[in-house]
């Protein structure tokens, strides 16, 4: 069996079939370390670790492609932990889990403790798990505090004319009801906090409009967050560019019922289909 094919089927030769509420503990840990350790022996292969870190991300996504997107896979647990989950993903955890793999496979350090080390310092604030608030939630915040961390860099303004964003970030507070982990007061407070500042803070993003002027400057791997104008909501999309001939198109989880896919339409025929969708914010991985 290929090594591609074996890491899309890993996770039901483990299993036996069974879907992952059913299993053990240790068989769910044993089925995402397998499939971690066959996608690092993949990169060998492929001799990944010389390319640039964009292309080895796109690499490491389309091992994906297929997979079952699944929504709320963090929210598991009353008490915040590292959740691994390589066999379903929503939009966000498929972008967490291509860099903190892509990141080790650079670095040259492929074990699996390794790469759960990378995924948490990619999804929480300065990489410290402190409670429910500490995960970056808000993928505008996201991208800032792993700029600050020196795993991506904000190159929406390189790329091209940017305008501001100014609206009041406030989303989750505001639909406090949908998430059981804000019942209590202290997180709740916490969270309100944080969008205050998100709110205060501001981003830039490439209006959708334009960005078919742009769209040259991108590059293979670019994390892609869709600017949205639901109300008290900063981005609701997030995505890899990829380049299909010489446009660029999105590797995503895309919706409920759907699998991991690179879209059939390049991106500004995507942003257009999409009413929500205000303009895009770039982030860049940084070579390791």
């Amino acid at each position: 069996m290929k090594r591609r094919t074996f890491i899309a089927s890993t996770a039901l030769t483990l299993a036996g079939g069974l879907s992952l509420p059913a299993l053990s503990f240790r068989m769910v840990h044993n089925v995402h370390r397998e499939i971690c350790e066959n996608v690092f022996a993949t990169a060998a292969e492929l001799n990944l670790a010389r390319r640039p870190i964009g292309e080895v991300v796109i690499e490491v996504g389309k091992l994906f492609k297929g997979s079952a997107y699944q929504a709320h896979t963090l929210e598991e647990y009353e008490e915040e932990q590292l959740i691994v989950n390589l066999e379903v993903f929503d939009c966000v955890t498929l972008v967490e889990n291509t860099l903190a793999l892509a990141r080790c496979i650079k670095k040259r350090e492929t074990t699996f403790e390794a790469y759960k080390k990378e995924l948490q310092t990619i999804r929480y604030r300065d990489g410290i798990i402190d409670g429910y608030p500490s995960r970056l939630h808000y993928f505008s915040d996201w991208i800032y505090d792993n700029v600050r961390k020196g795993v991506v860099r904000d190159v929406s303004e390189e790329i091209g004319n940017v305008d501001p964003i100014q609206k009041e970030i406030n989303f989750i507070s505001a639909h406090r009801d949908r998430y059981n982990r804000l019942a209590g007061d202290d997180y709740f407070q916490r969270i309100k906090e944080q969008e205050q500042i998100f709110s205060q803070r501001g981003q830039s993003f490439i209006p959708k409009g334009n960005f078919h002027m742009y769209e040259s400057n991108m590059k293979q791997g670019d994390i892609l967050a869709f600017c949205t104008n639901i109300r008290g909501l900063d981005i609701q999309h997030t995505a890899l560019a990829v380049k299909v001939g010489e446009k660029i198109h999105a590797l995503h989880a895309p919706m409920a019922g759907g699998v991991v896919e690179i879209t059939s339409r390049d991106l500004m025929m995507y942003m257009t289909m999409h009413k929500r969708i205000t303009g895009l914010m770039v982030a860049r991985p940084v070579e390791v």
